[in-house]
């Protein structure tokens, strides 16, 4: 046999020997086993693991995200008509408020404060309530100041008179209300005998 030959034939048997050795591996060795064998270090299915788990975690998220995102567009949909219905009441509360003083117009008020009820009404419905009432505490995220002035009946730091009503939708500030402020409780009408 020529050294070309002798090659040939060694090249064939370790051929035959790896191919008999892989057929015989994977009756017997289980995925586990391979992996030892092949890479004992090898953490590619640990890393990929980690990182399918870490996907399905953030898709979880970002599904959580856009259903919350989806709430609030619901719930402050009608924000911004709800906003521009805000000059029609304060101009019927302008109407009451001037056209109870001539009793010429008496009929004509007790129509627009119907109209007023009604429309509160409906508002109340989406959401929306007033806020800004004489005598209760004056609070800074719901009340824009614009006057303060003493007051005997009123203590200090309470609303003596609403300028302009606020409204909050579903919790939210949609506009605060202008109000007067009691400074100082005038202590010349106090009965302070027990």
């Amino acid at each position: 046999m020529s050294k070309k030959e002798m090659q040939e034939e060694k090249q064939n048997l370790s051929e035959e020997t790896i191919t008999n050795d892989v057929e015989n591996t994977n009756t017997t060795l289980n995925v586990e086993d391979c992996k030892n064998i092949i890479c004992p270090t090898c953490t590619v299915q640990k890393d990929a693991d980690d990182t399918r788990l870490r996907a399905m975690a953030e898709m979880e998220n970002f599904k959580k995200r856009l259903q919350k995102e989806k709430d609030e567009q619901m719930a402050y949909a009608a924000e911004s008509v709800l906003a521009d219905l805000l000059p029609t009441l304060d101009n019927l509360d302008l109407a009451i408020q001037y056209g109870s003083k001539d009793e010429a117009c008496k009929d004509t008020i007790m129509g627009v404060e119907m109209t007023k009820k009604l429309l509160l009404d409906v508002i109340k419905k989406h959401g929306l309530e007033p806020i800004g009432n004489q005598g209760e505490p004056f609070n800074p995220e719901f009340h824009e100041a614009i006057a303060q002035e003493d007051h005997q009946e009123i203590p200090a730091g309470h609303i003596i008179n609403v300028m302009q009503k606020g409204y909050v939708l579903k919790g939210r500030l949609l506009r605060s209300a202008k109000v007067t402020v009691c400074k100082t409780q005038n202590s010349a009408r106090i009965n302070t005998t027990i």
